[in-house]
C-alpha cells in the first residue's frame, strides 16, 4: 500500500495537560494521522485541544485494550498528569495486552534552587503529618481531589487554590480560591502577603504555568512541602516534551514498528 492510500495513523493521546494540548496542536494538522484525545471529565469546562475528543474513563486497563483494538490505535500517548498513577499504570498494562506502542510523556520536575526550604514527601498524607510543626497557615495547592487527607487539621487554615469547587470532606478552616493558571510571580506574592501564608504544600508536577508560586515562596521565606512524583511505569520510554513524542512518532511510523 503506498503512503497516498493508507488509512491515518491513529494516535490516541491520554490528555489533560498543557503538554497534551501542545502535542494534539502539532499533531492535528497532519493529513497522515488521526488524533484522538481522552479527558478524564475531573474538570467541569476542560480546555479542549485540537482533534477529537472523548470524555471519560474507559473502564480500567481491560476497557482500555479494548478500545485501542476497536478504534485500531497505533501508537498510545500517555500525556496525563504526573500524579495521575493509576491511569498510567491502566496505560501500560492495556498497550501490552493489545500490543500497541507506549509513550509516557513527562514533564521534568521542579529542582530546588538556593534560598528554598523544601520538605520533600511521598503522599499527601506524609504532607499533612509534616505541617503542624511548619506553620498555622497554609497554601494548600494539590489539587481538590485529595482534600480528604488534609480534614483532620483543625487547628490549621488552609487557603485552597483549584479550577472546581473542591467537596468534603476537606479541612473545617479553609478559604477557596477558584483559579486557573497560568499564574503571575506578582499574584502569587499578593495571595502569600493576603492571606499572611506560612506553608506552601505543591505537588511536583513541574509545570511553568504553577512555578511562579515556588519563587514567592523563596523570597517571603515560607517552607515548601513538595510532594514527590510517582515514578513513570518500568520499561515504558518516556518524553520531556511535546517535541520529543513528536519525533518518537516519527520514528515509529517510519519504522518496523509501525503496523
Amino acid at each position: 500500500m503506498s503512503d497516498a492510500a493508507r488509512p491515518p495513523r491513529h494516535v490516541l493521546i491520554l490528555g489533560g495537560t498543557t503538554e497534551a494540548r501542545r502535542l494534539a496542536a502539532a499533531l492535528a494538522p497532519d493529513p497522515s494521522l488521526r488524533v484522538t484525545n481522552s479527558l478524564a471529565g475531573r474538570v467541569a469546562a476542560p480546555r479542549l485541544p485540537a482533534g477529537e475528543v472523548r470524555i471519560g474513563g474507559f473502564g480500567g486497563p481491560d476497557g482500555l485494550a479494548r478500545w485501542l483494538r476497536a478504534h485500531a490505535v497505533d501508537a498510545l500517548i500517555d500525556a496525563t498528569h504526573p500524579f495521575a498513577g493509576t491511569i498510567s499504570q491502566n496505560a501500560a498494562r492495556a498497550a501490552a495486552t493489545a500490543h500497541v506502542p507506549l509513550l509516557a510523556l513527562r514533564r521534568p520536575g521542579w529542582v530546588p534552587g538556593p534560598g528554598d526550604a523544601w520538605h520533600r514527601v511521598t503522599s499527601l498524607d506524609e504532607a499533612a503529618a509534616a505541617l503542624p510543626a511548619l506553620g498555622t497557615r497554609i497554601f494548600l495547592t494539590t489539587g481538590r481531589m485529595g482534600l480528604a487527607h488534609f480534614a483532620h487539621l483543625a487547628d490549621l487554615w488552609f487557603l485552597v487554590r483549584s479550577v472546581d469547587a473542591p467537596e468534603p470532606p476537606y479541612p473545617p478552616r479553609m478559604t477557596t480560591v477558584l483559579d486557573r493558571g497560568p499564574f503571575t510571580l506578582d499574584g502569587e506574592r499578593e495571595l502569600l502577603r493576603t492571606h499572611r501564608i506560612d506553608v506552601l504544600v505543591t505537588k511536583d508536577s513541574g509545570a511553568a504555568a504553577t512555578a511562579p508560586k515556588l519563587t514567592a515562596a523563596r523570597e517571603a521565606g515560607i517552607p515548601v512541602v513538595v510532594v514527590q512524583r510517582p515514578p513513570a511505569p518500568e520499561g515504558i520510554p518516556v518524553a520531556p516534551g511535546p517535541d520529543e513524542a513528536v519525533e518518537w512518532l516519527a520514528r515509529l511510523f517510519s519504522g518496523a514498528g509501525a503496523r
